[in-house]
Protein backbone atom coordinates (compact mmCIF):
# COMPACT_ATOMS: atom_id res chain seq x y z
CA UNK A 1 0.00 0.00 0.00
CA UNK A 2 1.43 3.36 -0.77
CA UNK A 3 2.07 5.94 2.00
CA UNK A 4 0.44 9.15 3.02
CA UNK A 5 3.28 11.35 1.33
CA UNK A 6 2.59 9.63 -2.27
CA UNK A 7 -1.19 9.60 -2.11
CA UNK A 8 -0.92 13.21 -1.08
CA UNK A 9 1.54 13.42 -4.33
CA UNK A 10 -0.61 11.87 -6.84
CA UNK A 11 -3.67 13.72 -5.90
CA UNK A 12 -1.72 17.16 -6.13
CA UNK A 13 -0.58 16.50 -9.98
CA UNK A 14 -3.87 14.98 -10.55
CA UNK A 15 -5.53 18.23 -9.66
CA UNK A 16 -2.58 20.16 -11.47
CA UNK A 17 -3.10 18.12 -14.44
CA UNK A 18 -6.78 19.01 -14.96
CA UNK A 19 -5.70 22.69 -14.42
CA UNK A 20 -6.47 24.60 -17.20
CA UNK A 21 -3.38 26.83 -16.36
CA UNK A 22 -1.33 24.27 -14.88
CA UNK A 23 -1.67 26.35 -11.76
CA UNK A 24 -3.32 25.18 -8.64
CA UNK A 25 -3.74 27.00 -4.87
CA UNK A 26 -4.44 24.86 -1.90
CA UNK A 27 -4.93 25.33 1.78
CA UNK A 28 -2.50 23.46 4.01
CA UNK A 29 -4.80 22.85 6.92
CA UNK A 30 -7.70 22.14 4.73
CA UNK A 31 -5.24 19.32 2.96
CA UNK A 32 -4.48 18.03 5.70
CA UNK A 33 -7.91 17.51 6.91
CA UNK A 34 -8.76 15.69 4.02
CA UNK A 35 -6.15 13.10 3.98
CA UNK A 36 -5.81 12.82 8.16
CA UNK A 37 -2.26 14.15 8.63
CA UNK A 38 -0.55 17.20 10.50
CA UNK A 39 -0.07 20.46 7.97
CA UNK A 40 3.71 19.44 8.28
CA UNK A 41 3.26 16.31 6.27
CA UNK A 42 1.83 18.72 3.41
CA UNK A 43 4.98 20.76 3.89
CA UNK A 44 6.93 17.86 3.58
CA UNK A 45 5.54 17.11 0.13
CA UNK A 46 5.21 19.76 -1.50
CA UNK A 47 8.94 20.25 -0.32
CA UNK A 48 11.01 16.83 -1.77
CA UNK A 49 8.43 16.37 -4.37
CA UNK A 50 7.42 20.03 -6.37
CA UNK A 51 11.13 21.86 -6.64
CA UNK A 52 12.20 23.17 -9.36
CA UNK A 53 14.50 20.75 -10.82
CA UNK A 54 11.45 18.77 -10.93
CA UNK A 55 9.89 21.17 -13.06
CA UNK A 56 7.19 22.91 -10.65
CA UNK A 57 7.70 26.53 -9.05
CA UNK A 58 6.06 27.12 -5.23
CA UNK A 59 4.73 30.28 -4.10
CA UNK A 60 3.75 29.97 -0.51
CA UNK A 61 1.61 33.24 1.13
CA UNK A 62 1.65 32.66 5.11
CA UNK A 63 -1.45 34.27 7.17
CA UNK A 64 -5.46 34.24 7.73
CA UNK A 65 -6.33 34.11 3.77
CA UNK A 66 -2.45 32.36 3.11
CA UNK A 67 -2.18 29.55 0.37
CA UNK A 68 0.33 27.48 -1.45
CA UNK A 69 0.14 28.30 -5.37
CA UNK A 70 2.17 25.32 -7.20
CA UNK A 71 2.79 25.53 -10.42
CA UNK A 72 3.90 23.22 -13.49
CA UNK A 73 6.87 24.65 -15.40
CA UNK A 74 5.96 23.88 -19.11
CA UNK A 75 8.60 22.43 -21.37
CA UNK A 76 7.01 22.78 -24.20
CA UNK A 77 9.88 23.55 -26.57
CA UNK A 78 13.24 22.36 -27.46
CA UNK A 79 14.91 25.66 -26.39
CA UNK A 80 12.77 25.70 -22.87
CA UNK A 81 13.59 22.49 -21.70
CA UNK A 82 17.95 23.03 -22.53
CA UNK A 83 17.13 26.49 -20.22
CA UNK A 84 15.46 24.83 -17.70
CA UNK A 85 18.14 21.57 -17.77
CA UNK A 86 20.81 25.28 -17.56
CA UNK A 87 19.32 27.47 -14.91
CA UNK A 88 19.04 23.91 -12.91
CA UNK A 89 22.65 22.61 -13.12
CA UNK A 90 24.43 25.94 -13.02
CA UNK A 91 27.69 25.53 -12.52
CA UNK A 92 27.96 23.01 -9.77
CA UNK A 93 24.49 20.50 -8.99
CA UNK A 94 24.28 17.92 -5.62
CA UNK A 95 22.99 14.64 -6.01
CA UNK A 96 19.35 14.82 -4.87
CA UNK A 97 19.08 18.22 -7.39
CA UNK A 98 20.56 16.23 -9.86
CA UNK A 99 18.25 12.94 -9.73
CA UNK A 100 15.38 15.47 -9.12
CA UNK A 101 16.04 16.36 -12.75
CA UNK A 102 16.84 13.63 -14.58
CA UNK A 103 13.45 12.12 -12.72
CA UNK A 104 11.90 15.23 -14.06
CA UNK A 105 12.95 14.37 -17.91
CA UNK A 106 11.71 11.46 -17.73
CA UNK A 107 8.77 11.78 -16.33
CA UNK A 108 8.11 14.10 -19.68
CA UNK A 109 9.38 12.03 -22.07
CA UNK A 110 12.75 13.27 -22.64
CA UNK A 111 14.92 10.58 -21.27
CA UNK A 112 14.04 6.69 -21.40
CA UNK A 113 13.98 4.89 -18.12
CA UNK A 114 17.49 3.50 -19.50
CA UNK A 115 18.92 6.60 -20.07
CA UNK A 116 18.04 7.99 -16.64
CA UNK A 117 19.57 5.17 -15.14
CA UNK A 118 22.58 5.51 -16.63
CA UNK A 119 22.64 9.44 -15.85
CA UNK A 120 22.19 8.85 -12.36
CA UNK A 121 24.59 6.33 -12.02
CA UNK A 122 27.29 8.08 -13.79
CA UNK A 123 26.98 11.33 -11.42
CA UNK A 124 26.19 9.36 -8.21
CA UNK A 125 28.54 10.42 -5.51
CA UNK A 126 29.97 6.67 -5.40
CA UNK A 127 31.44 7.33 -8.78
CA UNK A 128 32.58 10.78 -8.20
CA UNK A 129 34.78 10.26 -5.29
CA UNK A 130 36.43 13.74 -5.08
CA UNK A 131 36.06 16.43 -2.36
CA UNK A 132 33.48 18.77 -2.19
CA UNK A 133 32.98 21.41 -4.31
CA UNK A 134 34.70 19.98 -6.77
CA UNK A 135 32.31 16.38 -7.34
CA UNK A 136 29.46 19.22 -7.91
CA UNK A 137 31.42 21.26 -10.44
CA UNK A 138 32.39 17.53 -12.43
CA UNK A 139 28.65 16.29 -11.74
CA UNK A 140 27.19 19.51 -13.68
CA UNK A 141 29.78 19.25 -16.00
CA UNK A 142 28.99 15.72 -17.01
CA UNK A 143 25.24 16.13 -16.64
CA UNK A 144 25.12 19.01 -18.88
CA UNK A 145 27.06 16.85 -21.28
CA UNK A 146 24.71 14.35 -21.60
CA UNK A 147 21.84 16.01 -21.47
CA UNK A 148 22.94 18.41 -24.61
CA UNK A 149 24.49 15.38 -26.41
CA UNK A 150 20.90 13.37 -25.57
CA UNK A 151 18.67 16.03 -26.46
CA UNK A 152 20.10 18.15 -29.42
CA UNK A 153 20.33 14.87 -31.59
Amino acid sequence: MRNVSEIIEQYLKQILQHSPDGIIEIQRNELADQFNCVPSQINYVISTRFTLEKGYVVESKRGGGGYIRIQKIELNSHKAVLDHIFQTIGNNIDQNTSEGLIYSLKERGYLSAREAALMKAAVSRDVLKLKLPLRDEVRAGLLKAMLVSLLTK
